[in-house]
């Protein structure tokens, strides 16, 4: 069918984004603006019995009971299923059965008879065509109407729902997010099923028309915090949005600190947690890390399986997490410290086999210190670009290789090698690996304040940290909440765990609406 004869009537359209009445027009149009790409499937259906003219083999609308019909869908975004089986099949097979009707009458049959798919809307701008065919629905356009009908047909393509690769755990749920918008709403709302779980939705990227979604849930979530949190997404003017950091970046309070202040993670059950003690949480259509706001600088410190298993076991390995933490942290800058201005504070046998260690070694405590930590990063971030295969093997190996040779060669001493792969392993504790590199980076400024000012310089470094986190607010809420400001209730999930019978409050700060848990804690502690 030649769509440049459906029709010779010719409409002025005062508005460009609107549809016009004329099919050519609209189809002239949208392959303009596409550029004829190759992947859009145009599919043309005469409505009625088409007249062939014998001289030209063309097919063409010459009475006025008989109409043009237009179906327009992307490759690979579309279910060609769906469309065959529920749109096209019942587009024809239901409307030739129709006794001579007139175009609006097929446009009101075929939105609301025709169409056997959940959501059929209709359009009447170009704006909103693009937008429906690019996200994977199926647009119908009608000759003589200005107007389209959307039904979705969006492929169910979808990466497996596996086991989280980034926090994994011995006993918990073992699923994570995909890169579908609707699948991890999907998997929030299986673990809480509630109505009062809200969901408001934004686009955004000017280019890439992004899909963002804010959870939360309503009459916990502090209102002025989830209203904060749209204005601070409405406010984002960018071209586009590919990953969650790009709103991160955005949305934070603070723009110069290194510390994380939006916490993320892959783990439906962290999300569901989270969004219990009142916190909102953000979903980007691409990626399968979830962002949740306001963020506590415990929440970097407190894991999924935490929950899972006896209460005290629980309290003794976030002690030795908290521990490992800080040894991370000032290991080789007390190290470089004690050996270059307090030998008096070791052992005199300790001090004598450090120092026959060191005879050997050409450099000062800080160098040889901030070169075998520079030689560890590289090796680290070299085993995660490489392949998968063979990047573990070969970080170990150079570990291994790399410091048994720099021992033997008198560069470094075996005791400088143990402080670093002390602090290494000590670094592999942080369950979220935002905080990791943070730690990572303050090791160095801390390493050369001990080099310069002994144990006063590390001592000042770490005050100076306190400093700044106690000043680091996100959205509004203190970021050291609840060691400072100090809040008595809620140490019960702070560096310990308490019972779960014992948590009857949500955080203070963050949840000021609703913060009892649940009555069924208080009955249980009046039987107990």
């Amino acid at each position: 069918m030649s769509i440049s004869k459906v029709t010779n009537t010719s409409q002025s359209n005062s508005n460009n984004d609107l549809l016009y009445s004329s099919l050519s027009q609209n189809m002239k149009v949208i392959k303009n603006t596409l550029g004829n790409s190759n992947d859009i499937i145009i599919r043309e259906i005469t409505i009625g019995k088409a007249e062939k003219n014998t001289v030209t083999s063309e097919i063409t609308i010459g009475k006025a009971e008989k109409h043009a019909m237009v179906m327009i869908s992307i490759d690979g975004l579309s279910d060609k299923t769906t469309i065959s089986d529920s749109v096209i099949d019942k587009l024809i097979q239901e409307v030739e059965e129709a006794q001579n009707p007139d175009v609006e009458t097929i446009k009101q049959y075929v939105k609301e008879t025709c169409l056997t798919v959940g959501d059929v809307n209709e359009i009447s701008n170009f704006s909103t065509l693009y937008n429906s065919i690019l996200n994977g629905d199926t647009v119908i356009l009608l000759d003589g109407v200005s107007a389209g009908i959307v039904t979705s047909t969006k492929s169910a393509k979808d990466r497996a729902i596996t086991d989280p690769s980034t926090e994994s755990v011995i006993r918990g749920p073992r699923e994570s997010f995909t890169e579908t918008l609707r699948t991890n709403t999907a998997l929030i709302r299986r673990k809480i099923k509630s109505p009062n779980l809200w969901i408001k939705s934004r686009v955004i990227g000017e280019v890439t028309k992004t899909d963002v979604a804010v959870m939360y849930l309503n009459g916990i979530a502090n209102d002025k915090i989830v209203a904060e949190v749209l204005a601070r997404l409405d406010r984002i003017n960018i071209d586009g949005i590919l990953e969650g950091g790009y709103i991160e970046d955005f949305i934070q309070d603070s723009k110069f600190t290194i510390f994380p202040t939006v916490y993320n993670s892959e783990r439906p059950d962290v999300i569901a947690g989270e969004l219990l003690d009142g916190k909102i949480a953000i979903l980007v259509d691409g990626t399968p890390f979830v962002l949740i706001v306001p963020a506590l600088f415990t929440s970097f410190l407190h894991s999924a399986e935490d929950y899972y298993q006896h209460w005290i076991i629980s309290s003794l390995v976030r002690i030795l997490r908290f521990f490992g933490i800080s040894l991370a942290l000032v290991a080789p800058s007390l190290y470089v410290a004690i050996t270059t201005f307090h030998q008096e504070m070791l052992p005199t046998a300790m001090l004598i086999s450090i120092a026959s260690q060191r005879e050997g070694v050409p450099f000062p405590a800080v160098v040889e210190a901030l070169m075998m930590e520079l030689a560890f990063e590289i090796l680290r971030e070299a085993g995660l670009r490489m392949p998968r295969t063979i990047g573990p093997a070969v970080s170990i190996v150079g570990t291994l290789v790399i410091g048994q040779a720099a021992v033997e060669a008198g560069i470094v001493s075996a005791v400088m090698v143990i402080i670093v792969a002390l602090t290494a392993i000590c670094s592999f504790l942080f369950p979220a690996y935002g905080l990791s590199n943070t730690i990572r980076l303050l090791r160095f400024p801390l390493m050369i304040l001990a080099a310069m000012l002994g144990l006063f310089g590390v001592m000042f470094g770490m005050m100076m940290i306190i400093i700044h986190l106690c000043s680091i607010r996100t959205f509004g809420v203190p970021y050291l909440s609840p060691f400072g400001p100090l809040i008595l209730k809620d140490q019960k999930d702070a560096l310990v765990l308490f019972p779960r019978r014992a948590l009857l409050t949500r955080p203070r700060l963050i949840s000021q609406k609703n913060n009892v848990r649940g009555h069924n804690f208080f009955s249980v502690k009046k039987r107990n």
